[in-house]
């Protein structure tokens, strides 16, 4: 296996390159759903862990990104990105078919110490190698139609993925052989073998010899460099605030639904599948929206709509678990999905955008660093509420009391997880904020970014759709609204009647 850099690399091999990525993207997210997620949360929990050590078990990915800071140096020094990623990837995913072993071992301390000290392992080992590829891959690239490239990567590791899990949590509740351990260990095996495909098309990606932006500064005077340059500094200011944010109850959605509302493993990875496909199904239209518009825009628009999921989720179940109450977690879950697909693409593309060329490891090393650092500190923060607001509630309740009649009805219930929720959804305030300072380019309306993405809906809706009928259902009354604002500007536009 050839891992050394490339002396030449042609559009052919960049385009050979591209299909590799995909197809790697696809196996790494089938390993992925199949460890990690609504699956690694559930063993967890069956291994009997609690809210703390759930929060735990969520930050060590975010914490172990630490090692970026030596990985530079490594990367640095080796100059053979393509190795480290393939070797460091490969190593996580022996430890994770090693995890299928922890069912045979004697008590669930040990298999939670085990669990734990695995987690750290491939995610530090992860991180190395995302940190090597981010440097790979932002010289790779060409910086045109890089969000055309990283939609359709991003759509068919998102939907593979789906598949995964969706699998994975069906054949788990449904397991008939006993201690449903030995079910978990099974999606252990699958997601070890799905990695080592995952590394073999990594493999396959081409390396550019890597470049020089000068002679090789001091490590601790690189990693301040980013910090000097004042827009990139707000976009880690930005990341910083998104990763507190989102991760303070991200992580324990899962547990928040198998708990507290009580539905099966099964019934959750499907919640999660819907909001991965609806991330899979707009990546597209995103990834076109990021190209013609600008990553900034996009973010303007997807991060009020996933807050403002993140607040529903409050409102889901008042005052208890309704018949209502799925169909609505299903539409919030969509809503979530085709956010993140928005927010994952355009926080992604901004760092590599606004990256300067040739200093691409370390810039972006800043941005995972703090951002997953933040991020973290955000689970274990969740993790460290859960536990003060278990025996705690809020409510706001509207009481009528007349001759005969008692009638009581909550309005507003925050319970053990659901103040979490809400504490999200009010520091998404700060995370606009922080968004409203970075510079790139021409600044776009959120309007505008509305409108694109409509249009685009419909024209993915006309190349897809063959029943002219429900085509023109849906369009007409959408090109009527869009018809009347603009006969509406010529009525009242003044300029050629006045020149």
């Amino acid at each position: 296996m050839h891992l050394s850099p490339d002396p030449a690399i042609s559009p052919e091999d960049i385009e050979r390159g591209k299909h590799a990525l995909i197809a790697d993207a696809g196996w790494a997210s089938l390993t992925g759903s199949l460890y990690g997620g609504v699956i690694l949360i559930g063993f967890a929990l069956e291994l009997g862990a609690g809210p703390f050590l759930i929060g735990v078990l969520a930050a060590i990915p975010f914490l172990a990104q630490v090692v970026q800071l030596p990985a530079v140096a490594l990367i640095e020094r080796v100059r053979k990105r393509r190795k480290i990623t393939v070797l460091a990837a490969t190593a996580a995913r022996v430890l994770i078919l090693a995890l299928a072993l922890l069912p045979f071992l004697p008590d669930r301390q040990t298999q939670l110490a085990f669990l734990f000290g695995a987690q750290i392992a491939v995610t530090t080992l992860g991180a190395i190698a995302g940190c090597s590829l981010n440097s790979w891959l932002h010289q790779f690239l060409p910086r045109e139609g890089l969000g055309a490239f990283f939609a359709q990567r991003l759509f068919w590791s998102t939907a593979v993925g789906a598949l995964g899990a969706l699998f994975a949590g069906l054949m788990i509740d449904r397991w008939p052989l006993g201690d449903r351990l030995y079910a978990y260990s099974l999606t252990f095996v699958a997601a070890g073998i799905a990695g080592f495909v995952s590394s073999w098309f990594l493999s396959r990606v081409p390396e550019p010899a890597m470049q020089r932006a000068g002679p090789p500064a001091p490590l601790l005077t690189a990693i301040g460099e980013p910090f000097a340059d004042r827009n990139f500094r707000r976009v880690i200011v930005f990341m910083a605030a998104w990763n507190v944010a989102s991760n303070l109850a991200a992580p324990f959605l899962a547990v928040y639904l198998l708990r507290q509302l009580g539905f099966a493993l099964g019934t959750v990875t499907s919640l999660w599948v819907a909001s991965q496909f609806a991330n899979a199904l707009t990546i597209y239209l995103w990834g076109r929206l990021s190209d013609r518009l600008s990553n900034k825009a996009i973010l303007a628009v997807a991060l009020p709509v996933y807050f403002l999921c993140t607040l529903a989720l409050v409102f889901a179940a008042i005052p208890a678990r309704h018949m209502l109450t799925l169909p609505l977690l299903y539409l919030i879950h969509v809503l979530m999905g085709a956010a993140s697909g928005g927010i994952g693409l355009a926080t992604g593309n901004l760092g590599l955008k606004l990256a300067p060329h040739g200093k691409g490891t370390i810039y972006l090393a800043n941005v995972s660093l703090v951002g997953s650092f933040a991020g973290g500190i955000a689970s274990i923060a969740g993790g460290a509420l859960a536990d003060w607001f278990a025996s705690r509630e809020f409510s706001v309740s509207f009481h009528w009391l007349s001759p005969g009649v008692i009638k009581e009805v909550t309005v507003l219930q925050f319970q053990h997880w659901e103040f979490l929720f809400a504490i999200s959804a009010a520091l998404g305030l700060y995370v606009m904020h922080a968004l409203s300072r970075i510079e790139e380019g021409q600044r776009i309306s959120e309007r505008h970014v509305v409108q694109q993405f409509v249009l685009e809906a419909f024209r993915s809706i006309d190349q897809l759709s063959s029943i002219e009928g429900l085509r023109m259902a849906i369009l007409i009354p959408f090109a009527r609204m869009f018809e009347r604002r603009r006969h509406t500007r010529v009525n009242v536009a003044p300029s050629d009647k006045v020149l």
